[in-house]
């Protein structure tokens, strides 16, 4: 029999209103139920952000390194569980062992971090214009956050809405993605058994069409934060913004490498194939177009499609790229892959599933390279969340340039070049709220701000770092004449 997960709710674990659930599988043997989580509905969500919004006023006025206390006894708990967490992550979600591993290591700094942050939390001061004035400002919590989350990365980008939220004197709801809740739902245990207060938390499992939606509008909700698709994000970000609350969204991407003439390439095919197929692809960061030179074009292809060959696929806890996480993603990714085909790319490496007892009735995909791809075909221009690679030609540093700025997405962009100039121009030129030189487009500092341009993100606040503490508080300035 599986555990059935309850709702963590002002306090206390409790059973939907619908008293109904929904099973979630294994990505690799999806006969194999993992656990079953309540199958919420607006009622239970207008319950949490009640609570959310009754528990408000008494966090905000709990002195900040008390907060902090809080979450760094919630970061050592969910270290004590590390192993389990990282096992439940790749049965829910599919990535292998050591991504897995180093998702819960970065929920578990994230925690960390914003806890030793508390102390820097408050205000700044100011030389009045007079004598007798001090001039100062104070930083307060927006409020309530409802937040929103993806399931490619089920535990860190949960942690770093949850702990700045926490930090700066927010209550909050948050609504989990459905395919992988379970390493959410442990964040809000490891708060619960560090000493969160009833109220101050609370995670609500369901559709994010009903559950997700319901906290987005509800009128006691002052910030809403979203990381997901394109389409809901835009809904989310009209939505909450009409009922003037503070939002941030943070979407899809269409992230280029640029390979320049004198690169090396073996270095650019070990990169562009590290951000291309880890994690399966399934990141807003994967690198998904590789613009390359002419001039090394066919000695590049040939050098990535070996890294692609050498990747053994199967079940995350023994192989090097796991399955996607769900039969829908599959689906996405071979119909992109058809698409590409029937436009005329070349496929020169994968394009299907892979054969074999280990994969059974796993939702896995071959590490996928395509060379003749056009800037205007399909597969370059539309998110496609798996390991496809789109390979462009490229005459010229200008002409790479402008192909890397060909896309409606701007979130992260790498460029693989032995010129320096050529690293500035392109720091200074790309239109990517990310851009890295000589690295691949995925992988985040945890203390820097992350965001994306155009349309991967609202580009009104950032994450992470010290942005994530501004998007959750609000500042008052005092003239105190006493």
């Amino acid at each position: 029999m599986t555990q059935i997960v309850h709702n963590y709710v002002n306090g206390e674990w409790i059973e939907s209103s619908t008293e109904a659930s929904f099973e979630c599988t294994d990505p690799a043997e999806p006969a194999e139920i993992v656990a079953e989580y309540q199958q919420s509905d607006a009622r239970d969500a207008g319950e949490a952000v009640e609570a959310a919004a009754a528990a408000q006023a008494e966090w905000a006025t709990t002195p900040a390194p008390q907060r902090g206390a809080i979450l760094r006894q919630a970061a050592a708990n969910l270290a004590s569980r590390k192993d389990e967490l990282t096992r439940l992550l790749t049965r829910e979600e599919g990535k292998t062992h050591a991504e897995a591993g180093g998702e819960v290591q970065r929920a578990i700094d994230i925690f960390y971090y914003y806890a030793e942050k508390t102390r820097d939390i408050g205000g700044r001061v100011k030389s009045a214009s007079s004598e007798g004035t001090n001039l100062y400002t104070v930083n307060e919590p927006v409020g309530v956050a409802a937040l929103v989350t993806p399931w490619n990365y089920p535990i860190a980008i949960p942690a770093w809405k949850i702990a700045p939220a926490l930090a700066a004197g927010n209550t909050f709801v948050i609504n989990p993605a459905s395919e992988a809740p379970g390493v959410a739902v442990a964040i809000l245990e490891a708060l619960d058994e560090a000493g969160l207060p009833a109220g101050v938390g609370n995670i609500v499992t369901g559709p994010g069409s009903e559950v997700g939606d319901a906290i987005v509008t509800h009128d006691a909700v002052d910030a809403v934060s979203f990381t997901g698709s394109g389409e809901v994000g835009h809904l989310v970000y009209d939505r909450a913004t009409d009922d003037g609350k503070r939002v941030q969204t943070e979407l899809g991407g269409k992230n280029p490498t640029v390979v320049t003439e004198g690169a090396d390439v073996d270095e650019a095919a070990d990169i562009v194939a590290a951000g291309a197929f880890g994690v399966t692809g399934q990141a807003c960061t994967a690198c998904s177009r590789a613009i390359v030179h002419e001039s090394i074009h066919d000695e590049f292809v040939e050098a990535v499609v070996a890294r692609a060959k050498d990747i053994e696929i199967g079940p995350g806890d023994e192989y090097d790229m796991g399955p996607q996480v769900s039969e829908s993603e599959l689906e996405g990714s071979l119909n992109y892959i058809d698409v590409a085909q029937n436009e005329g790319a070349t496929l020169e490496i994968g394009g299907g599933q892979p054969d074999g007892d280990r994969f059974g009735d796993g939702y896995y995909v071959e590490p996928t390279v395509f060379s003749g791809v056009e800037r205007d075909f399909r597969i370059a221009q539309e998110e496609v969340f798996g390991p496809v690679l789109a390979v462009i030609a490229v005459s010229d540093f200008e002409e790479a340039i402008a192909a890397a700025n060909d896309s409606k997405y701007g979130l992260s962009a790498s460029i693989v070049t032995n010129d320096h100039t050529e690293a500035e121009r392109f720091v200074r030129e790309v239109e990517a709220g990310v851009s890295k030189i000589n690295a691949k487009t995925t992988g985040l500092e945890l203390h820097v701000p992350f965001g994306g341009f155009k349309q991967s993100s609202s580009e009104t606040w950032r994450e992470q770092g010290d942005a994530g503490l501004d998007f959750y508080t609000i500042e008052r300035t005092v003239y105190d004449n006493f």
